[in-house]
């Protein structure tokens, strides 16, 4: 049974209810290419991540992109993790799994154009020049070429067996031609292939999409989506309760016990979160007082006092969403002696888009100070901390991230968030062993292998102590009763489909 939950931080929570939010009409003309109109209610989104990046492809914005089922690529993960087909109908591997070739499907761009192996290419080919790069090809070194009418080929620079994995992340969706500009940048607005089109782009606060009459999977139920942005939880839960919004997306656990009766609902998912330690500047380039910071911490006390029972304290890098690494998890290996942190002074920030995540500092910062360090918390939105936050600006983060998010291979993490060159390595480590270890997993084609292989590099970046592993999620969607079909992926790659309506 789960306990009523204890209010450590409220001052830093409270912010105005927005209720009144979303009007409760059905407005909004259709865009081109569009069926505003012809049935179907439109719906209305709470959407708890605000663009970072004006609805860039290239960055975190493109997952706000595929959840509102704007964009897609080549293939895509089902519900199971398995690569299914998505504007590929099929694919094969040649030259020794250094390319692979995908047979397109018949499908057209919201702009009215057709999708052809040209703009595939020409789509992955932008994708692959990003910088950053997208997260599930850091380092792959990633080309595409037309191989024939309906026909692209993907090639990596060594022997990749998962690059259909790759492909479904949302950073690598195909747009028109049209979309790109001189210098590479590109606009979703109107030039994707999904059910429903970007038509209008409000700053970071909104976002009007309309269904696309044209796709290929079959036309939407909804009219068009009415997405707000709103980073507080406890607001997006009280549209959701005051019938101001159909789905709330990631609500606060504080909230679900005043929502109303089917509302609230629960995904297992594949999401950590952990408290990474920064070992490129400050206190922890010490591994000693990285050690003395996993020693001080207690990860049940944030599962049971900050998720009241939608969390359970951490195993590792894999939780328990992924059934295969529970018996095969080893020891992490090579790790420090703790030092005294003689009162030495530290930086934690976090976000507060995600609610919890404060409270979770604030449970960090009593028992670290009870350690030895001094703690000061810096709290913000996501949007406003990201740039500071890969730019080491901080001592320590305390982030909610899904494993599997990037491509559901649990290598590709491993590349992306704690090697050298990873594009999203919030500790910064760069280890020798951990790169030679993570190299060799990426090299292993046998699933099984690669799985044992992941849980060896596992054990030696927690060796590093570079990240504290806290706690194992479930996420919880608020969904008004009227709605059907909405998606609760575990991967959280999509919210809205063909048959999301109310």
């Amino acid at each position: 049974m789960r306990s009523p939950r204890r209010r450590l931080i409220a001052g830093l929570l409270l912010a105005p209810l927005l209720t009144g939010c979303f009007a409760s009409g059905d407005g909004g003309s259709p865009g081109s290419g569009s069926s505003g109109s012809g049935g179907g209610s439109r719906l209305r989104v709470a959407m708890a991540f605000a663009p970072a990046e004006n609805f860039s492809p290239y960055g975190r914005d493109a997952f706000l992109l595929a959840k509102l089922g704007v964009s897609e690529g080549l293939t895509r993960l089902d519900a199971n993790g398995t690569v299914v087909p998505a504007l590929a109908e099929s694919w094969s591997s040649e030259n020794g799994g250094r390319s692979w070739v995908f047979t397109l499907r018949d499908a057209r761009f919201q702009d009215g154009g057709d999708v052809t192996a040209e703009s595939v290419a020409t789509a992955l080919t932008h994708a692959a020049a990003a910088e950053p790069a997208p997260s599930a090809i850091s380092g792959v070194q990633l080309t595409a070429t037309v191989a024939g009418d309906g026909r692209v080929r993907v090639s990596t620079g060594e022997a990749d067996p998962v690059l259909p994995l790759r492909l479904t992340n949302p950073s690598l969706a195909v747009f028109s031609p049209k979309a790109y500009d001189a210098k590479g940048a590109a606009s979703p607005v109107g030039t994707a292939t999904g059910p429903f089109e970007l038509t209008k782009i409000t700053g970071d606060t909104a976002a009007t999409l309309e269904r696309f009459g044209d796709y290929w999977g079959g036309r939407a139920q909804a009219a068009g989506i009415d997405a707000k942005f709103v980073s507080d939880g406890t607001a997006r839960a009280n549209s959701l309760r005051t019938g101001d919004v159909d789905i709330a997306e990631t609500l606060p656990v504080a909230q679900v016990s005043s929502l109303d009766k089917g509302t609230a609902h629960e995904t297992n998912t594949a999401r950590n979160t952990s408290l990474y330690l920064n070992t490129r500047s400050g206190v922890f380039t010490d591994a000693r007082l990285r050690a003395a910071a996993r020693e001080a911490i207690d990860p049940s006390a944030v599962a049971e006092g900050v998720y009241e029972g939608y969390a359970e304290p951490a195993q590792g890098l894999y939780g328990p969403a992924l059934t295969w690494a529970a018996d095969k998890r080893t020891e992490p290996t090579g790790r420090a002696e703790a030092a005294d942190p003689d009162g030495k002074t530290i930086t934690i920030a976090t976000f507060n888009d995600r609610p919890e995540l404060p409270e979770v500092a604030q449970v960090l910062q009593q028992q670290l100070e009870k350690a030895g360090f001094k703690v000061k918390l810096e709290v913000r939105t996501y949007a406003r901390l990201e740039g500071d936050l890969l730019a080491a600006e901080f001592d320590a983060a305390v982030v909610s991230r899904n494993t599997m998010l990037d491509t559901g291979d649990p290598v590709t993490l491993l590349a992306s968030d704690y090697t050298c060159g990873g594009s999203y390595n919030l500790s910064f480590l760069c280890d020798k062993n951990v790169d030679r270890l993570v190299a060799a997993a990426q090299a292993e084609s046998d699933p099984a292998k690669r799985q044992d292989a992941a849980l060896t590099a596992e054990a030696a970046i927690l060796g590093t102590d570079a990240e504290i592993p806290l706690v194992h999620l479930k996420v919880v969607t608020g969904i008004g009763t009227s709605v059907r079909g909405a998606l609760l992926d575990p991967f959280e790659r999509q919210l809205i489909g063909t048959g999301t309506r109310r």
